[in-house]
């Protein structure tokens, strides 16, 4: 104890007479002078501002917690996405019960990785189909295959991967190769789907030489584009014969419950199924006639997943889903009201935009780089 008061203690006796004398003058009337540094620092720490929380880099900044926000293409009379890989998200995302919102932005946007669809979830961005769904099973503890075998989940790898990687090219084959008919076919307007005043005559010959073109071009870089179009129906047959097959009598793929395999076959099914009949279409002719299981599998997950399914045809409408002011009027929004059921040949409407801009919009599916 002593040691450790020697600090504190004067050496002389000189000291308390010092000490003693300070007190007198101060008489408890001025405060001591903190020492020129630490009066600095105190001073820079009062200066210095608090940092701001850095702003998320999405496109929804206004989002709610734990809201997915689904950027996909716009819809169509026909069905909710001409493309299987935003059809199949949404399908998914509804089926598992997550409360989820569209952006209505008019396929404007783009993933960082230069796709559609992609979701942005508390103020981040998942982009690919396959990781959306993956990532947000793990956050929202929702898998639709946490009941099967080791075997189911094997055989549903392979037939996910045998639609996606071969079976959705046969049909971008086609729609690359018959451009008209595949907007016919969808009934796409695409002055509504590209949000344009650009006449659709003007539209419709962009969109045979700029997304067709691409089309054909990414359908020869994958290997499907490169046979015959014989070749090809009987390709998309052969996988239609493996899903039937594997099917059989059952109401989903692996019994009484839908599970990814039944989304993803549905995504791609629905794209032949639901084409107007008035388009001649071999591949969806015999799905219909030959394979009536699959056409079941379709109707079944349709009912199940989109109750508001006609109303989305019907309307356009992005967010059906979701509950409307009761004040909202018919036509308030674009894509609420009436559908144009088909894009008008002879509309003249004369307007202007940027071509290139257009140009880069034209093609109505990217697809996914897997």
């Amino acid at each position: 104890m002593t040691s450790e008061a020697i600090p504190t203690t004067p050496e002389t006796p000189e000291k308390p007479k010092e000490v003693k004398d300070e007190s007198t003058v101060d008489n408890g009337q001025t405060k001591e002078e903190p020492p020129a540094t630490e009066a600095k620092a105190e001073k820079v720490e009062e200066k210095k501002p608090e940092a701001a929380p850095p702003k998320p880099n999405v496109h929804k900044t206004n989002f709610e917690k734990d809201v997915v926000y689904l950027y996909q293409f716009t819809r169509t009379p026909v069905l909710p996405s001409t493309s299987p890989y935003c059809l199949k998200v949404e399908t998914w995302i509804r089926l598992a019960g997550i409360k989820y919102q569209n952006v209505d932005h008019k396929a404007k946007f783009r993933s960082k990785k230069g796709q559609l669809p992609f979701v942005e979830l508390n103020g981040e961005e998942i982009a690919d189909s396959a990781i959306i769904i993956k990532e947000l099973s793990n956050k929202f503890d929702k898998n639709l295959d946490a009941g099967l075998t080791a075997e189911q989940r094997g055989i549903s790898h392979a037939m996910v991967s045998m639609i996606e990687n071969h079976f959705s090219w046969v049909v971008l084959w086609w729609r690359a190769k018959y451009p008209e008919s595949m907007i016919k076919g969808y009934q796409v307007n695409l002055r509504n789907a590209l949000n344009t005043r650009l006449p659709n005559p003007i539209l419709n010959i962009c969109f045979k030489f700029t997304a067709a073109r691409k089309g054909m071009k990414k359908a020869k870089a994958h290997g499907i584009g490169l046979h015959t179009e014989e070749e090809i129906v009987e390709f998309g047959k052969s996988d239609l014969n493996v899903l039937s097959e594997l099917l059989a009598d059952k109401p989903y793929f692996f019994g009484d419950e839908p599970t990814l395999l039944d989304v993803v076959a549905f995504a791609n099914l629905a794209q032949l199924h639901f084409i107007d009949k008035e388009v001649d279409y071999p591949l969806r002719d015999t799905m219909q006639e030959s394979y009536p299981n699959l056409v079941g599998l379709v109707t079944r997950v349709k009912e199940r997943a989109f109750p508001d399914w006609d109303d989305i045809c019907r309307t356009l409408d992005m967010n059906a889903h979701l509950p409307k002011p009761k004040d909202q009027g018919k036509d308030s929004k674009e894509g609420t009201g009436p559908a144009e059921k088909q894009p008008l040949a002879d509309d003249t409407e004369k307007g202007k935009g940027d071509e290139k801009e257009k140009e880069q919009e034209m093609e109505p599916e990217d697809k996914e780089e897997k």
